[in-house]
C-alpha cells in the first residue's frame, strides 16, 4: 500500500495493522505454549515502547548508543566518500537521529538524493520522516513500514543505496536468523549498493548488564510494556508488577538475555485466544537476546553471506563497532 504526504515525502505500507494483528496471534500462541516461554522484542515497539527505548538511550549505563554515535561523528565523511551513495536506507529507522550525521556527510560529498527509513512502527516511522523532510530541502524521503525479515524486496532498488544497519540491532538474532537474513540482504543488493553495520562489541560484562538494568528500571518498564501491548491488543490479563526483569550474560551465546520472571504461580488469559497460560512461580519469559561480537567474528559472518568488507572502525576500542561491506561477486 503506497500513500503520498507531500512531494517530497511518501510512504508504503506492507505492515498494515491486521498483518501485525495475526503476527502477533502467531507468536503469541506459539511461544507461550511451549515449555520456555518466549515473546519477540519486535512486540516491545509499541509508541509507549518506541519512547521508552528513546528514553533508554539517553542513560548513563547504556553506552552502546553513545558509542556508536561517536563512531559516526568521527567517520561519517569516510564512510560517505568510499560509498559514494545518493540513496540512504535505513533499517529499524526509528526516531532517524543518528541518521542525520550520516546524511550530513552525504550531502557534504554531493551525492544524497534519497532517504529510505524501514521500521515496523508506523506511527513512529511517519512523525521522524516527516521531520526529516521538512529538515532537510530537496531530499526525497520515502518511509517503508515493514519487518526487515520479511520485506527486503519492498525497499526502493534504485540509485545507489547505502543500506545502514544500526544500533546493534543484528545482536537480536540468533546465529541462523543472522546467517539468512544478511544472505537475503546480500541477494537484495545491486553491485554499486552498500551496508553499513553497527554491532556492539564483547567486553566487560558487568558493563553490559548495567547497560540492561539500569539502576532508574527504565529497562525493566520497557521489558514489561510487552505485557501491556499483549493485554490491550489480544485481550489479555497479565498484570506486569507481577513479573520481574531479569538479565543474565549467556558466557557461551556470548549474548544478553532479558527475561520477565513470574513472582508467583499464576494463570493468564488471553481472552481473544482462548488460551490460559499457567506461570509457575520462578518460571521466565524470554523477551530479548542481544549478542555481542568481536570484529573478526562481524566480518566473518559478512564473508560466509557474501560481503566484502572494506573499512571497520572501533575495533580498537573495543566498545562498538562500525563495518561497511559491500556485495561480493556471485558465487
Amino acid at each position: 500500500m503506497a500513500a503520498s504526504t507531500s512531494p517530497s515525502l511518501s510512504l508504503d505500507i506492507h505492515l498494515g495493522a491486521e498483518d501485525l494483528r495475526a503476527e502477533l496471534e502467531r507468536d503469541v500462541k506459539s511461544g507461550l505454549g511451549g515449555a520456555r516461554k518466549s515473546l519477540p522484542p519486535k512486540w516491545f515497539y509499541d509508541t509507549v515502547g518506541s519512547k521508552l527505548f528513546e528514553e533508554i538511550t539517553e542513560l548513563p549505563e547504556y553506552y552502546p548508543t553513545r558509542a556508536e554515535r561517536a563512531l559516526l561523528e568521527l567517520h561519517a565523511a569516510d564512510i560517505a566518500v568510499l560509498a559514494r551513495s545518493d540513496t540512504l536506507v535505513e533499517l529499524g529507522a526509528g526516531s532517524c537521529e543518528k541518521t542525520r550525521l550520516l546524511l550530513d556527510a552525504l550531502a557534504a560529498s554531493g551525492e544524497v538524493r534519497r532517504y529510505v527509513p524501514f521500521d515496523v512502527s508506523a506511527d513512529f516511522l511517519k512523525a521522524s520522516a516527516a521531520d526529516l523532510s521538512r529538515d532537510y530541502e530537496g531530499l526525497q524521503v520515502h518511509a517503508v513500514v515493514g519487518d526487515f525479515l520479511c520485506h527486503l524486496d519492498a525497499i526502493p532498488g534504485a540509485g545507489r543505496r547505502l543500506v545502514a544497519f544500526l544500533g546493534g540491532t543484528i545482536g537480536n538474532l540468533v546465529p541462523t536468523q543472522r546467517r539468512r537474513f544478511l544472505a537475503a540482504l546480500r541477494g537484495s543488493m545491486g553491485p554499486s549498493d552498500h551496508l553499513l553495520l553497527g554491532t556492539d562489541l564483547v567486553k566487560d560484562v558487568a558493563r553490559i548488564l548495567a547497560a540492561y538494568d539500569d539502576a532508574a528500571g527504565v529497562t525493566a518498564r520497557f521489558n514489561r510494556n510487552v505485557l501491556s501491548v499483549v493485554n490491550r491488543e489480544l485481550e489479555a490479563d497479565f498484570v506486569p508488577s507481577r513479573f520481574d526483569h531479569v538479565v543474565r550474560w549467556d558466557p557461551y551465546a556470548r549474548w544478553v538475555e532479558m527475561h520477565l520472571r513470574s513472582d508467583r504461580d499464576q494463570l493468564v488469559h488471553i481472552g481473544a485466544l482462548g488460551l490460559t497460560v499457567p506461570f509457575a512461580r520462578d518460571e521466565e519469559l524470554l523477551t530479548e537476546i542481544s549478542a555481542k561480537f568481536t570484529p573478526a567474528g562481524v566480518e566473518a559472518e559478512m564473508v560466509r553471506a557474501g560481503f566484502t568488507v572494506d573499512r571497520q572502525w572501533g575495533a580498537d576500542h573495543g566498545e562498538f563497532l562500525l563495518t561497511l561491506a559491500h556485495p561480493g561477486s556471485r558465487r
